[in-house]
């Protein structure tokens, strides 16, 4: 029999495993507690809502994932390696999550949740306005590191070439989830991102780059 703690930490799991593979608004709280093994009674003692165990879920596991996003941005790692590590990252997020014979493509159910709730949700919007805020900010920290080392060309926006490489991102998923095509966002998510930051030539993989763009041509 699990204790007070232990459910809860099932509820928070459970809640962002459902998300991963049907929207928001398809689950339901008894789906939840079938799924995490436990009683509405017990879901209730823990939250107050559906909207309340998705935001704490959401929340649960950005704070899995913070020592691994810590690790890619700390300072002591060279921004070019940083930025490396950041597309081996979620490249690695798509071969993990992804269900053979179905989906190839995985969106980050956190953001897409903040987009499918009206303001009786609220909180998961303000959940996923948070958790997208500290990714660009991770993000920030990296882009100022290679406009330091004068690996962009010309005069950067820290702050909006963070936001926009975010966008670039989920949008980039989003698409190679609808064509269920990996392969889109293998090929394009380095080229677009360097595009972006404006990335000095030398700094570049061309011919990934080439292969690319032969690829969309």
């Amino acid at each position: 029999m699990r204790n007070a703690a232990e459910t809860r930490t099932k509820l928070l799991e459970t809640a962002i495993q459902l998300l991963w593979t049907s929207s928001y608004h398809d689950i339901g709280v008894s789906d939840v507690c079938k799924h995490a093994g436990v009683t509405k009674g017990a879901f209730y003692h823990h939250f107050d809502s559906k909207a309340a165990l998705f935001a704490a879920s959401a929340r649960h596991h950005w704070d899995k994932g913070k020592d691994e996003l810590r690790a890619i941005f700390s300072p002591e790692i060279a921004p070019l390696d940083q930025l490396n590590s950041y597309i081996d990252l979620i490249m690695n997020k798509q071969k993990k999550q992804a269900i053979p014979g179905d989906a190839e493509v995985c969106v980050c159910p956190i953001f897409t949740a903040g987009g499918q709730v009206g303001p009786e949700d609220i909180e998961i919007q303000d959940c996923s306005r948070e958790l997208a805020e500290e990714q660009i900010k991770y993000l920030a920290s990296m882009i100022r590191g290679l406009k330091g080392e004068g690996m962009l060309s010309g005069d950067a926006d820290v702050t909006l070439l963070a936001r926009l490489v975010f966008q670039f991102v989920h949008g980039l998923l989003t698409y190679g989830k609808v064509f269920n095509s990996l392969d889109t966002v293998r090929s394009d998510l380095r080229v677009g991102i360097c595009r972006m930051l404006d990335l000095r030539c030398e700094f570049r993989d061309v011919k990934a780059e080439e292969a690319s763009l032969s690829v969309a041509g």
